[in-house]
C-alpha cells in the first residue's frame, strides 16, 4: 500500500477533492435542511395587507426580463476579457511576437463575437408594451 501511495504525487490532491466534494454538498443539503425547518411559511397573509392607508396589494408575479440576463452576461463576458488583455499589455515586449499573434487572434474572436450580437440585437433594449 505504501508503494501505491509514494508512486503517485497526484493521489493526496485527488483525496483531498474526493473530501472537498463530499463536504460541500454535506454542507449544502444541511443548510437546506436547516432553512426549510427554520422557514416561516405563516407570513404571506402578513405581505398582502394594507399598510397604514396604502393602496389593496395586488400580487404581482416576479419576472424579469430575459434581456436583462443577457446584458449582464454580455457585461461579464467583455470585461473579463478585458481583464485577459491587461497582462498582455504590461508584458508586450516579453511576449514577442507569439504574445502578438495570439492577441491578434482573440481581439478578432472577440471582434466578431461582439458584431454577431450587435446583428442579433442582444445589446438594444426592448422595452415590453
Amino acid at each position: 500500500m505504501t508503494h501505491v501511495i509514494n508512486s503517485n504525487p497526484y493521489l493526496g490532491i485527488f483525496f483531498l477533492f474526493i473530501v472537498t466534494v463530499v463536504a460541500f454538498n454535506a454542507t449544502l443539503l444541511a443548510a437546506r435542511f436547516i432553512s426549510r425547518k427554520m422557514a416561516r411559511l405563516d407570513t404571506e397573509k402578513l405581505k398582502l395587507t394594507i399598510y397604514e392607508c396604502g393602496p389593496e396589494v395586488t400580487k404581482q408575479p416576479n419576472t424579469i426580463s430575459v434581456q436583462f440576463y443577457m446584458l449582464a452576461i454580455l457585461f461579464i463576458l467583455f470585461d473579463i476579457e478585458i481583464i485577459f488583455m491587461f497582462p498582455w499589455a504590461v508584458n508586450f515586449q516579453l511576449l514577442g511576437w507569439f504574445g502578438f499573434t495570439a492577441m491578434f487572434f482573440f481581439l478578432l474572436l472577440l471582434t466578431i463575437g461582439f458584431i454577431y450580437e450587435w446583428k442579433k440585437g442582444a445589446l438594444e433594449w426592448h422595452s415590453i408594451k
